[in-house]
């Protein structure tokens, strides 16, 4: 075997980068091990110990802290250990307030309160809300006068009646919401989450996020919460400001101090008490603030100088020491340093209306996004309002495209590109700010994201956003301009930690079988194949180890169906060995030693390995490209485990028989039972073929008409359904005993989850057809009743605490995105196996082949639909589906591949091209059936001893690897024949 020493020399770098990179997960669980060790089974001392660790060193001898092996470790989703769930709120009012151009009309903005206070206690839409308030405040009032403005007289005349106005209103809010729901799935999808659940509140404006195993939910909230307004402003310089803050201080103080004397009459201007001292270079105040505070710590002391300066002792003047030791302030337009727990106290008094009504109308106070490195104090900045209508000097509307990047330091900056409008003025205010070299503040939602001076004109209308930044801040404020703003403000109005969706009883059934279904296949290597099986054992569990350690380097998160899946593709994977070891015994039946054959084998199986693994590779490639959501996902560790099984299979393997040849180990590649399995089979496979064809088709056409008449059973992810929030009298019961109460009774796709720490969320599609007035009340009155039959899951209406509409998960958009990827990766792949096979009947037969698989398993879930009650069509079932076509084309090609062989080594011009193809199929018949049965022994364990949440993604599996075995031999193979006709000769 040539270049050993090179795949030992990478197979040692890939051990120790996976060791590495699982690493990570070894050292936070036993952070967290010690928190739950400190806290004692206390929920906020466990908060508390990781917060004040978080920063710390806890890697060994590396010193990296528990935030950053947090962020690398392998992360699981929502149902295995939960994540953050979100709940949204689109601003309506402010999208009406908008749309009328921010009218001033008193009554107009009564009703906006109005309709907002009604939203609380109404089931109505905003809209309707908000009409009927107004006209209820003016009954004789005509909304057109207040919306038919500029910029909607296209949409909506001076003369509208208000129900041509609501209608136009009505509208306008569902294209907004559906407009959010998508900004918010995209900024979703940039921010790397796998497998979050998106649900858009059926007749309401609130939107529902479900994101697993995020662990940083601050930066979840800046990513779903901005609106994306990028501005741009002048600034004041921090020397400008310094009177001013210190005018606030003594306004403040003097406030103070007259409640103390309770004497309301006091009153200070913002000027008074100038320090003169601060124009001649002095910081009196400043120094003698800091001088105090140094002083006396004491809790005394420390009221005493907040009720002196109750600004000043609480925000800092950013300022420096020059050559002589003195005080000079800092030039910029930072204007004060905060601490992040003082921030709100600041906000609060800056936004008082003494100090508002005092300040320079053109004065606007802003916040950095970001503390100061490795600190958590913030930056208060000073914006220079500018303009008839006293706002920022450039909008960020003007902005085509921004990229993450970095700059000629290599620091994370955001790079934008603006339209030709906004080039030229951007041109226009850098040119003026250049001249004395102010800066310009860049401000996203309010918040200050960087404010560099201007040296130089910027023309072009390319321009850099740089600060603080690590890489991700510049990928989620990229994302955040390009995914677009959103079109009314969106506001969380309910956050919770969700716990695992399967609840530990399913996780622990889950996960065993998973191990179960892997010994399983681990062990009928061995008594199959002997020795040489021992050798697949050892290659599959070093291809686990490199598997997982790849996942965990990429950030991918974990499911139960992702476990699966994933055991699944070992079963696959034992593929490569089989086809080896068969071609092994094939070379050791014609008298060659064992030596020889091993190395024959591998030469000759290389061929079906190599074709039968790209094929399956492009099919990942595809759906991950044009894919989203769960596609992505499943191709993506589709992909990595078909590179992880090559290496382990073909070189990793091949390694481990050179170092048994070289012991002169007896290397047996079979047991006396095993020797002559499909030795001598000779089944008369194309001479059949119209009884596949007549099966196939019937089967097919049933399913079909059934599709049309009776469809299938969607789960909750296609359909929706209506959620419920419950708090249960017996604090004991568990996700496993409500979904045991309610699934008889309300359906198998009923999604049931842990809520906080006292709740559980439960989500039934039962009866969701049903558009009656009275299908709410009995939905409701079904789930209490089944909940009451249990002792432990006891339950009243008053523990209901909430209940709403949700839509699919899975939204139309992305069924017909999996759809048209699926049908193009066909047509890619059938286009690979033209390219490979040279003759057209070959990609025919593999399209067909692949098309019939796919509607044999939609067509048994649809027939038998009310007999199986686990037939479910959901994110589960098209994760398998995915995986079927996978294994199919993996199958189909090796079984081309032999005929391919057989046709160019055993095809004279005297034999029928029907035996040679059948000798063919018969000769590979051995690897067929035995990859075959190392995958039905993965599922069938998963489907006995996997629980209720594996049942039917596991039955998906089971007969979609039945139909697809039974293509690659009975359906695409007699395609090659009676297309080819002629031509195979």
């Amino acid at each position: 075997m040539q270049g050993k020493g090179v795949i030992k020399f990478f197979a040692i770098v890939l051990t120790i980068v996976c060791i590495y990179q699982l690493s990570f997960t070894w050292v936070a669980h036993k952070v967290e091990k010690d928190a739950a060790t400190y806290a004692k089974g206390d929920t906020a001392k466990v908060k508390a110990y990781l917060d004040s660790v978080s920063s710390l060193p806890a890697y060994p001898v590396l010193g990296h802290t528990y935030q950053y092996c947090l962020e690398r470790e392998l992360a699981l989703g929502l149902d295995l250990k939960g994540g953050m769930n979100v709940t949204m709120q689109i601003s309506l009012a402010e999208l009406v307030k908008a749309l009328s151009n921010n009218n001033p009309d008193v009554v107009f903005n009564q009703a906006l309160v109005n309709a907002t206070a009604d939203t609380k206690t109404s089931q109505s839409d905003y809209i309707t809300l908000f009409v009927n308030e107004y006209e209820k405040l003016n009954p004789n009032g005509k909304l057109a006068a207040i919306f038919s403005t500029k910029d909607n007289q296209a949409h909506l005349k001076y003369n509208a009646s208000n129900n041509e106005v609501e209608k136009y209103l009505k509208d306008e809010a569902d294209v907004a919401v559906k407009q959010s729901y998508t900004v918010l799935n995209t900024r979703i999808d940039q921010f790397g989450v796998t497998q979050p659940n998106i649900q858009l509140e059926a007749n309401t404006n609130r939107i529902l996020i479900e994101l697993p195993g995020v662990k940083d939910p601050e930066r979840v909230r800046k990513l779903l919460s901005g609106s994306a307004k990028l501005e741009f402003f002048e600034t004041f310089e921090n020397k400008d400001l310094y009177q001013t803050l210190v005018g606030i201080d003594n306004l403040l103080a003097a406030k103070t101090k007259a409640v103390a004397k309770d004497s309301a009459k006091t009153t200070v201007a913002v000027t008074a008490k100038k320090d003169t001292t601060a124009a001649k270079g002095g910081l009196a105040l400043l120094n003698k603030v800091e001088k105090n505070a140094a002083k006396d710590t004491s809790l005394g002391g420390k009221n005493k100088l907040l009720a002196a300066h109750p600004l000043l002792s609480i925000l800092s003047t950013p300022s420096y020491q020059d050559a002589q030791g003195q005080q000079q302030l800092r030039p910029g337009p930072a204007v004060g340093w905060a601490l992040q727990k003082d921030t709100a106290k600041v906000n609060t008094y800056l936004h008082s209306p003494d100090v508002k009504a005092s300040l320079p109308r053109n004065l606007k106070f802003a916040w950095g996004v970001k503390p100061l490195d490795k600190t958590k104090i913030f930056e208060l900045y000073a914006l220079k309002l500018s303009g008839a209508e006293n706002g920022p000097v450039l909008q960020g509307d003007v902005i085509t495209d921004a990229q993450n990047d970095v700059d000629q330091k290599g620091s994370p900056e955001v790079r934008m590109i603006m339209n030709s409008q906004g080039a030229e003025k951007w041109r226009a205010v850098t040119a003026q700010a250049a001249q004395t070299k102010e800066a310009i503040a860049i401000v996203l939602d309010d918040n200050v994201y960087s404010a560099p001076a201007v040296q130089n004109e910027i023309s072009g209308g390319v321009s850099s956003i740089s600060g603080s930044f690590t890489i991700e801040d510049t990928k989620d404020l990229a994302n955040v301009l390009k995914a677009g703003r959103l079109p009314a403000p969106a506001r969380i109005v309910g956050e919770d930690v969700v716990g695992p969706s399967l609840g530990q009883q399913s996780i622990d059934a889950g996960l065993m079988s998973c191990l179960m279904g892997l010994l399983v296949v681990l062990v009928f290597m061995v008594a199959y194949y002997n020795r040489a099986g021992t050798v697949a054992v050892v290659a599959v569990i070093i291809n686990v180890f490199f598997l997982m350690g790849v996942l965990t380097s990429l950030r991918a998160v974990l499911t139960l169906p992702g476990v699966a899946g994933i055991v699944l593709l070992f079963g696959m994977s034992v593929d490569a060995n089989v086809l080896i070891y068969e071609r092994v015994r094939e070379e050791l039946a014609l008298g060659k030693s064992i030596r020889l054959a091993v190395s024959d084998g591998f030469k000759h199986a290389l061929s079906s390995i190599l074709d039968s693994n790209i094929s399956t590779f492009l099919t990942g490639l595809i759906l991950f490209i044009f894919g989203s959501g769960p596609i992505q996902g499943f191709a993506t560790t589709l992909m990595i485990g078909i590179i992880t099984s090559l290496f382990c299979s073909l070189l990793i393997s091949r390694l481990i028989f050179e170092w048994m040849l070289e012991k002169g180990w007896d290397i047996k590649f079979s047991n006396p039972w095993s020797s002559h399995t499909f030795k001598n089979a000779n089944f008369a496979f194309v001479k059949k073929r119209f009884r596949f064809y007549i099966f196939s088709g019937t089967f097919i056409v049933a399913g079909i008409i059934s599709m049309f008449v009776q469809g299938f059973n969607y789960g909750v992810d296609f359909q929706g359904g209506r959620n419920y929030i419950l708090a249960f009298q017996n604090k004991n019961a568990t996700v496993e005993d409500v979904r045991g109460a309610i699934e008889g009774v309300l359906g198998n796709g009923t999604l049931v989850k842990k809520l906080g720490s006292d709740k559980i969320s439960v989500t039934t599609n039962y009866l969701i057809e049903d558009n009656s007035t009275t299908a709410d009340a009995k939905v409701e009155s079904t789930l209490l009743e089944s909940l009451n039959k249990k002792a432990v899951t006891q339950i009243s209406k008053k523990d209901i605490l909430g209940s709403q509409k949700v839509q699919a998960t899975i939204a139309d958009g992305l069924k017909k995105s999996a759809i048209w990827t699926v049908l193009f990766a066909i047509l890619v792949l059938s286009a690979y196996i033209l390219f490979r096979f040279r003759k057209w009947q070959f990609s025919l037969a593999a399209m067909i082949a692949t098309a019939h698989d796919a509607l044999m398993v939609l067509s048994f879930y649809s027939i038998f639909r009310h007999v199986l009650p686990f037939l479910d069509i959901d994110q589960s079932f098209v994760a398998a589906i995915l995986t079927v076509i996978g294994y199919s084309i993996n199958d189909t090609v090796v079984v081309f591949d032999r005929i391919r062989e057989f046709l160019n080594l055993h095809h004279a011009k005297t034999d029928e091209p029907k035996e040679v193809i059948n000798n063919a199929i018969n000769n590979t018949l051995s690897r067929t059936i035995i990859t075959a049965l190392t995958v039905l022994f993965v599922l069938v364990i998963l489907f006995i001893f996997g629980g209720d949440v594996l049942r039917g993604f596991s039955f998906s599996l089971l007969i979609g690897v039945c139909f697809g075995t039974y293509s690659s031999i009975c359906i695409a193979t007699p395609v090659i024949i009676d297309f080819g006709k002629k031509d195979l000769r």
